[in-house]
Parts: C-alpha cells; structure tokens; sequence
C-alpha cells in the first residue's frame, strides 16, 4: 500500500499560479505510476496529468496543456503539479493517485477507476 496526502491549495485569482504537491508513504514510491485527477462540484472526477515511474514521461488532459507541469521526486517521494495561467474553470478539488499497474504506453492512464490508491484531496479556488 501507499498513502498519498496532497498540499499546496488554495485561492488565487486568475492568472496566477499554484503548486500542489502529494507526499507518499508506504510502499516504494518509484514503483507506481502517478497521476492528477480533479473533480468540480457537479462533475465528474476528470484527468489533469499522468508521469510515468521513472522514465519521465508525462501525459496531459488537453485543457491544462501547456500551463500545467507534472513532476516527480523519487528520492523525496512526492508528486507535483505547477500550475500556471490559472482559470476559474480550472476551480476544483485536486487528488493524486498511484497505481502499480498502469503504463503511459497504454490508454489506462487517463481512466480515474484503474487507480488504486488516492489521497484526501485539495481545494484550488481560482477568482476571476
């Protein structure tokens, strides 16, 4: 198992910035796929970003490209998501998410209900 525990949220006005980050716990951080998924009130859990073990490749949800930046430390285990060019529509709560199984290569990373693991949440709040 790991336990995933996201920080770093808040309110800020559009057009600014935040960085969340996600400390794991437990297991081998190294060994899971990791992932960003947020979920507005009314709306569906949708995908924001994905970063692979440990070959750096990243995946992005069409909405945040180019603004968001998913990384990793696997020598602190933590996730992290940069966001920047922040919009009232980016306004949701922000989970990461671990899985042992999922592969970039394949098309499970996208998908909310093959992560096994998932922290508590974080508010981001982006005023116009």
């Amino acid at each position: 198992q790991v336990q995933l525990v996201e920080s770093g949220g808040g309110l800020v006005q559009a057009g600014g910035s935040l960085r969340l980050s996600c400390a794991a716990s437990g297991r081998t951080f190294s060994i899971f796929a990791m992932g960003w998924f947020r979920q507005a009130p009314g709306k569906e859990r949708e995908f924001v970003a994905a970063v692979s073990r440990t070959t750096g490749i990243t995946h992005y949800a069409d909405l945040v490209k180019g603004r968001f930046t998913i990384s990793r430390d696997n020598v602190k285990n933590t996730l992290y998501l940069q966001m920047n060019s922040l919009k009232p529509e980016d306004t949701a709560v922000y989970y990461c998410a671990a899985d042992r199984d999922i592969f970039l290569s394949g098309d499970y990373y996208s998908r909310p209900d093959k992560y096994d693991y998932w922290g508590q949440g974080t508010q981001v709040t982006v005023s116009s």
